[in-house]
Order: structure tokens, then C-alpha cells, then sequence
């Protein structure tokens, strides 16, 4: 039915599916005599044995979902795959998606060959209308693709960081709507930050006629973010929405889904990719759903929710009991923020300390953002790079609760994290005193000159 079974398979069950895909493959027929230049011939048996001998990939040279007469097999895996992935789209809140498919590319260039499909409908335009976040890949996406990035800040509301809506009109009407290519919105990102606005975009896109782009980086795993896109599809214009294989079904980086409500414009924009492709992706996502099912998927996805309220309430008290706070951030629904104001008041350096603390106690992902920090991206300078603002208004270290989580993990991030700021706070204190003391003899010395 090309449906995700609704319970798992055993791993058996699962490898003699693919060794029976295998056999249908060209290179695996008894006799076979290739004379071509790419025939699947693989040099090592333990290359051959870890991509189940489907060798031949995916697609032909001018569409990666084509199907290869010579690789039936690797053919029908594909077809599977972006079959089974549009039923877990759909499970997971966007039931009016119409269609998508696995690339060989993590979510920034997948992001870029959506935006080169669209410049042959769009030739005159060259901008791409972007509410700010500081992540390189989905900036570097749009510069890529050979187009001028119009970053529009976002608006300060509480604690949150917000589509800034008026400022996005106001720059397609000082544009002009035939000059921009699309609007480039995020729904998964790190707190103070939160979801772009994605229901009035896409109002604004369907009002002037400007393509929408969605980067869904790894909102799968969010029933919020996922019912942004179905109502941003439903009461305005989403023409494609990205994300990524690795961080919605933990699976090796390297793949990604392109998905959308309009049928032949995800063909078309699979038909942009340039070749055949690697089928380790889409192998790897099937492979994963088979063995979890459906009812697996969903578990995981309650699991992260319910680590997400334990995340969230033990750190406000960790917060609280070092006179920081938790971020009130009611509308990121994966990551959260934990002021660092004392820390930061007490030593500038202090912040950025702490995440090495962290990172040699083996906490990974763990972000910790300082005020004030500027970087340059392709000739863009960003100013409070890391916060999405050119003024955030304190220091903050960021902590998500992402699929496959589990409470072990938040405890123990917790107990690391209680150390560190124990260890940092003595050490700023330790820095202040000395500096004093230091100033104090100074200006003694100045008295007796």
C-alpha cells in the first residue's frame, strides 16, 4: 500500500526485503555482462555488504526520481521510500501535503535547489525575503543559489524573538513583488527564537503572488510545527516545506525530504537535481521506519514531548536556584533558554567558559550564547550572532529536548550543568576579586607619584 506498517518488522524480516530488492538489480543478475561505464561493480565486499549490494542508486541522469530499467530494485526502494515518508508526513499533522521525495543532501542544499527550481518561473527576481536566524547553512542556502538574502529582524516580544510581519510587507512593497523570489520562513530553531508567523506569510505570499519556502530543519518531530504548516497551507501559500532525515528520524546526515502541496512543483523541482544520486539516505529512513512502524514513530514523538515538560521544568528550577531564570518562550516547542546574566555580569568570558566546561564533560548540543558577539557570513555581518538579534537582552545557554531523548540524558545534563555553574560563578568571583585588588594597588600607586 505504500504506507508505514503500522508495526515494526524484525531486522530478518527487513533484510530479506532488501535482499530481494537487491537481486532485482542488474549487477547482482547471475551471468550479468556489463559493458558500460557504470555497471555497479564494487571493489569491496564489505562496501557491497553495508549498502545491501544496491549499488546503483537512484534516479537517472535527468531525475533523481526516475526510474533505472537496469536497477529495478534500487528503483522500487525509492519509490517505497518517498511513499512511506509522505504517510509519516501526513501522521505527524500535514495531511494535505501532496507530495515529496528523499534527497542525497542535508536541509541547506535542498534548501538551494528549491530556490534554483524557482528561479526559471521567477528569472527577474533576485531577492529572498528572510526573517532572521542565525543558523549558516540556511543563509548560505540562499547565497548558493546566487540570491540576495533581505534579512528582516525580528521583533522583541517578552522574552521571545518574533516575525517581524509589518517589516516583511513594507519590504516587498519597497522591492516589488515581481523582484523577489520567495519568502525564506524557519519553524524549528533555538529559543529565544521561535516559529516564524508562518500562518500571515503565508497570507502575504498568496496576496502579492510570491512563492513561500519552508525550512522545516527538524520539525517532523513537532506536532506544532507541523500545524503551522498545514494551516499556512491552508489559509495561504506554501509552496515547498524542507527538512532533515538525520534529526527527525535519527538516522546518518546526509538526507532530506522535499515536500509540498502542489504536485508537479516538487516534480519539477526533483527534476532539477542535476543526475543520479546515492540511495544511502533514502535506505537508511526506510530501513528506520520499517523497523520502528508507525505506532514506534508516534511513541518516540510522545516520548519527546514528555521529555520536553520534564526538560523545561527541571531547568527552571536549576535556573532558579542559581538566581537565573528560564527563558519564557511559550512558542519554540523544542528548545529552551536559560538566562546567564550573573554569570555574564561577573566576566565577560565567563559565558563562553562555560560551554567548554561543558563540552569537555562530554554534554554535546548544549548551546551557550554570548551578548555582544558579531560574525561575518558571506560578506554579511551579523551583529548578537547566535541570539537571531542585534541586542539580545542577556547571555543564555540553550538546551533542546529533540527525538530519542531520554531522561538519563536530561539528568545528567542537568547535574554537569549544576557543577559548572558552581565552578564558574567561584572562578568569575575569584577574577573580580583579584582585579580589584589589582585596581586598589594601582590607584595607591598613583596617590604616592
Amino acid at each position: 500500500k505504500g504506507k508505514c506498517p503500522e508495526d515494526g518488522w524484525d531486522e530478518s524480516t527487513i533484510e530479506l526485503f532488501l535482499h530481494e530488492l537487491a537481486i532485482m538489480d542488474s549487477n547482482n543478475f547471475l551471468g550479468n555482462c556489463g559493458v558500460g561505464e557504470r555497471e555497479g561493480r564494487v571493489a569491496s565486499g564489505l562496501v557491497a555488504r553495508r549498502h545491501y549490494r544496491l549499488i546503483h542508486g537512484i534516479g537517472r541522469s535527468g531525475d533523481i526520481s526516475a526510474v533505472q530499467p537496469k536497477a529495478a530494485g534500487s528503483s522500487l526502494l525509492n519509490k517505497l521510500t518517498n511513499s512511506v515518508v509522505l504517510d509519516i508526513i501526513k501522521l505527524t499533522g500535514v495531511r494535505t501535503v501532496t507530495n515529496c521525495f528523499v534527497v542525497p543532501m542535508a536541509t541547506g542544499m535542498s534548501l538551494t535547489l528549491c530556490f534554483l527550481t524557482l528561479r526559471h518561473k521567477r528569472p527577474k527576481a533576485k531577492y529572498i525575503i528572510w526573517p532572521r536566524i542565525d543558523q549558516k547553512s540556511c543563509f548560505k542556502s540562499m547565497i548558493t543559489a546566487g540570491f540576495e538574502p533581505v534579512v528582516i529582524e525580528n521583533v522583541l516580544e517578552g522574552d521571545e524573538l518574533r516575525t517581524d510581519i509589518e517589516a516583511v510587507e513594507a519590504k516587498i512593497k519597497a522591492l516589488g513583488a515581481e523582484n523577489i523570489l520567495c519568502v525564506h520562513s524557519t519553524t524549528s530553531c533555538f529559543a529565544p527564537r521561535v516559529p516564524d508567523r508562518l500562518e500571515e506569510l503565508a497570507v502575504i505570499c498568496a496576496n502579492y503572488d510570491i512563492p513561500h519556502i519552508v525550512n522545516n530543519a527538524y520539525g517532523v518531530q513537532s506536532s506544532k510545527c507541523m500545524h503551522l504548516i498545514q494551516q499556512g497551507a491552508r489559509v495561504g501559500r506554501i509552496d515547498a516545506f524542507v527538512q532533515s532525515l538525520d534529526k527527525n528520524f535519527m538516522v546518518p546526515v546526509g538526507g532530506a525530504i522535499i515536500a509540498g502541496f502542489n504536485e508537479s512543483f516538487v516534480q519539477e523541482i526533483s527534476k532539477m537535481y542535476p543526475g543520479r544520486a546515492s540511495a544511502s539516505p533514502s535506505l537508511d529512513v526506510l530501513i528506520t521506519l520499517l523497523s520502528l512502524g508507525a505506532s514506534g514513530y508516534k511513541q518516540l514523538l510522545k516520548e519527546r514531548k514528555e521529555m520536553f515538560s520534564y526538560l523545561s521544568s527541571e531547568l527552571k528550577k536549576l535556573a532558579d536556584n542559581h538566581n537565573e531564570r528560564l527563558l519564557d518562550t511559550p512558542h519554540n516547542p523544542i528548545s529552551l533558554a536559560m538566562s546567564l546574566k550573573n554569570l555574564d555580569e561577573n566576566n565577560d568570558v565567563a559565558v563562553t567558559q562555560l560551554g567548554s566546561m561543558l563540552f569537555t564533560r562530554q554534554v554535546s548540543g548544549a548551546r551557550v550564547v554570548p551578548c555582544g558577539s558579531v560574525q561575518t557570513v558571506n560578506n554579511y555581518t551579523f551583529k548578537g550572532f547566535m541570539s537571531h538579534a542585534n541586542d539580545y537582552p542577556c547571555a543564555y545557554l540553550n538546551a533542546a529536548s529533540a527525538i530519542g531523548i531520554k531522561k538519563q540524558d536530561v539528568d545528567v545534563f542537568l547535574k554537569r550543568l549544576d557543577k559548572c555553574l558552581k565552578t564558574s560563578r567561584k572562578e568569575a568571583k575569584k577574577e573580580k576579586s583579584v582585579n580589584e585588588i589589582s585596581n586598589s594597588n594601582t590607584g595607591t600607586e598613583q596617590l604616592e607619584d
